[in-house]
């Protein structure tokens, strides 16, 4: 008996109807808080989850490896050579050192699929973690399990300035607007509690990275700068800049320094291995220790939990997670 036309447009209706409800299911199925639509965080951890379906994991015969461009890079290419040569034997791959230029230009290498392991300095996990699928899992630090670092705004060591108060009507240098140090930290902490604004207050300028807004105090080329104090630390033990050149009047409390992760598309069994290779890695009498001095290990950390007061300090500063 043939189908009437009524009753085909029923059925239709009713396919479609289906259809609406089970895209509304995986939608719901698949929560996300701050991250990207590309991402799902089922566990809540706020970081993103593994593809559920395999096909769309990534094991590279080839991984790339970025360490935060505060510094120097070929000074840091130097520093993770061993590194690298210990993750290559642990995970059986190779191992590229990316020296990344910016922030802007590793969270995208990373979205894009170009970066699989990565060191994002504090400011920009956040980001990176919201809008590239970035997992971090591990930080520097001691045996004590201490790590992490403050941020501190520092003046030429002859200036008459001798209290944030006195910053008004000054040329300030930041880093890059998604520096927790280097702007989100001191932006928030200036207009808390000495009622100073950019632009209102003081001439904000960006200087890019730290060790130039440290090279730039000592040479009076700002009144004063915002600064992680582990990397000025660095850059005083290297000789690069003179420590008398410099004074410090505002010290921060201590915040999370860089976190290591990797892409969330990883292969489970390889992201197991890198895990390893960070974990494992032999620190005695490695460059790494001889750059940074006050550290002996890889740390695990969590970005629920450690990275808590980073977000905070976005959220004081009207910052969002929008991914473009």
């Amino acid at each position: 008996m043939p189908v009437r036309t009524n009753t085909i447009a029923i059925l239709l209706a009713a396919l479609i109807l289906a259809a609406g409800s089970i895209g509304s299911a995986g939608a719901q199925d698949c929560p996300r808080g701050d991250l990207d639509k590309a991402y799902c965080d089922r566990d809540g951890d706020l970081v993103a989850d593994a593809p559920s379906d395999p096909k769309q994991l990534v094991n590279p015969s080839t991984l790339i490896f970025a360490y935060t461009p505060v510094e120097d890079p070929a000074v840091y290419a130097k520093a993770w050579d061993g590194f690298i040569k210990h993750m290559e034997q642990v995970t059986g791959k190779k191992v590229v050192f990316f020296p990344v230029q910016s922030n802007a230009a590793e969270i995208e290498a990373m979205r894009s699929g170009r970066l699989h392991i990565a060191g994002f300095n504090t400011g920009s996990n956040p980001i990176a973690v919201n809008c590239a699928g970035f997992v971090p899992f591990a930080i520097m630090g001691t045996k004590d399990g201490q790590f992490g670092y403050e941020m501190e705004i520092i003046v030429p060591a002859d200036s008459p300035i001798r209290t944030p108060a006195d910053l008004k009507g000054k040329k300030v240098a930041f880093t890059s607007p998604t520096s927790n140090s280097g702007f989100k930290a001191p932006s928030a902490i200036l207009k808390a509690d000495f009622n100073l604004e950019a632009n209102r207050d003081f001439t904000p300028v960006f200087s890019g990275k730290h060790d130039n807004s440290v090279i730039g105090v000592a040479n009076k080329d700002y009144d004063a700068a915002a600064v992680a104090n582990e990397v000025m630390f660095r850059m005083f033990e290297r000789k690069v800049v003179d420590r008398a050149k410099i004074r410090s009047i505002y010290k921060s409390e201590t915040f999370p320094t860089t976190g290591y992760g990797y892409a969330h598309n990883l292969d489970p069994a390889l992201v197991d291995k890198i895990k390893q290779a960070f974990l494992s890695f032999p620190w005695d009498g490695s460059a790494l220790k001889a750059e940074f001095k006050n550290e002996d290990r890889f740390l695990p950390i969590s970005y629920q939990k450690d990275w808590s007061v980073i977000r905070k300090i976005d959220a004081a500063n009207g910052v969002k997670y929008t991914c473009k």
